[in-house]
């Protein structure tokens, strides 16, 4: 079965706050008021919002079509930069492709964004055809991705919760917490002092049974980092997370050197298997996260989980359980033992009633299973697309 088209277009799945839902939420949710740490936080005008300084293209979708009318959907972000990509360089070159041929698919696109460098915005428009690829796929041979990639590796997915509300994730089940860092290098010694009295609160709340985590998005250099650390021990953090710019190898090194006996865990910004494979060799994490919609798709990242199992670490995809590309692979891979689900809801509104693209589970008692239909499970048509589109 050969492609008979690829199209990809601007995507807004933004819902209405909690569509019917009549909970009510007990306080606002903290992606809306909290200030996090990061890459922009030495620049005053830019530090109390990621909002204020992240561009505001639009989600993308892409439609995969083979020659019989099956189509696989496919999403990443970044907007009109991504969809150029898509539509006037991969289109023309993988139309009349096998669409089974995943593998070969993936290198064509690797190779062919070499001219403007693979990794970032070319890697968002790989991730996006890929995806769209692997659900055509699952819809072609009438199978949930999952099984294509081998079977389950586990009964259920154990996942764990990110945000300020810690009690809230308690309250729901969940078994581990990860808290975004608010302070960052460009906030010095008072940032280290309020880094750690959050980290303290949070480790009261949860007692010792818990396990907690801390996010520092890029926010940080080597020295604050090993100054946190050492700070932090009394508390047995799980791990730290992408702590340094992500492009700086050397000082993922330096920091491995420096607190060897310390979890780090990162990749989130890290595209295509490469940088995974270097992390690997000089084993400068525990945890990868790499973000299936960003990293490259499904073919990248299961090349990431190899990788990775071979150097006996752990991958942990960034915000892996909210999606149902996430979910299909961690369910799939030994080496991926836990799911993020990233609350973005406020406390109060139960996780089934929040808004969730259509046949994607939520996280229940702290366990997810992911959709055992066809391809990723998704449930939606192509008016509900054309309705959503930009």
């Amino acid at each position: 079965m050969k492609i008979r088209e690829i199209r990809a277009f601007e995507l807004n799945l933004k819902p209405a706050p909690f569509g019917d839902s009549k909970a009510v939420s007990t306080r606002p949710r903290w992606q809306d008021t909290a200030e996090i740490a990061n890459p922009m936080s030495r620049y005053p005008k830019y530090k109390p919002l990621r909002s204020l300084w992240t561009p505001g293209w639009g989600g993308v979708g892409c439609l995969v079509t083979a020659e019989d009318g099956t189509w696989g959907l496919g999403m990443s972000r970044y907007g009109k930069p991504v969809i150029e990509i898509i539509n006037g360089h991969f289109a023309p070159r993988l139309e009349g492709e096998n669409c089974m041929a995943t593998e070969k698919i993936w290198d064509m696109m690797f190779r062919l964004a070499s001219p403007y460098s693979t990794p970032g915005l070319a890697s968002y428009a790989i991730s996006a055809v890929d995806l769209a690829l692997w659900d055509l796929k699952g819809k072609l041979l009438k199978k949930p991705v999952y099984e294509l990639l081998g079977g389950p590796a586990r009964d259920r997915q154990v996942c764990y919760a990110t945000g300020f509300d810690t009690d809230w994730h308690m309250e729901l089940g969940f078994k581990a917490t990860k808290v975004p860092c608010p302070y960052g290098a460009a906030d010095g010694l008072a940032g280290l002092e309020k880094d750690e009295e959050l980290v303290a609160k949070t480790r009261e709340l949860v007692g010792p049974s818990v396990d907690v985590m801390l996010d520092c998005w890029m926010a940080f250099d080597v020295e604050f980092t090993i100054r946190l650390v050492e700070r932090l021990r009394p508390y047995g953090l799980r791990w730290l997370e992408d702590c340094l710019i992500p492009e700086d190898l050397d000082s993922f090194v330096e920091m491995r050197r420096r607190v060897p006996w310390q979890n780090m865990a990162g990749g989130e910004h890290w595209y295509t298997p490469l940088p995974f494979s270097f992390a690997a060799s000089r084993r400068l994490l525990e945890v990868f996260q790499p973000d299936i919609e960003w990293v490259g798709g499904v073919t990248a990242l299961v090349k990431i989980c190899h990788i990775a199992e071979a150097a006996g670490i752990s991958v942990i995809p960034h915000g892996g359980m909210e999606t149902a590309y996430g979910q299909h692979v961690s369910f799939a891979m030994p080496s991926t033992p836990w799911g993020e689900y990233i609350l973005r809801t406020p406390p109060g509104v139960p996780l089934q009633e929040a808004p969730n693209l259509p046949g994607v589970p939520v996280p229940n008692d702290g366990f997810l299973v992911p959709n055992n239909a066809p391809g990723f499970g998704l449930e939606v048509d192509l008016a509900w697309l054309e309705e959503r589109a930009m």
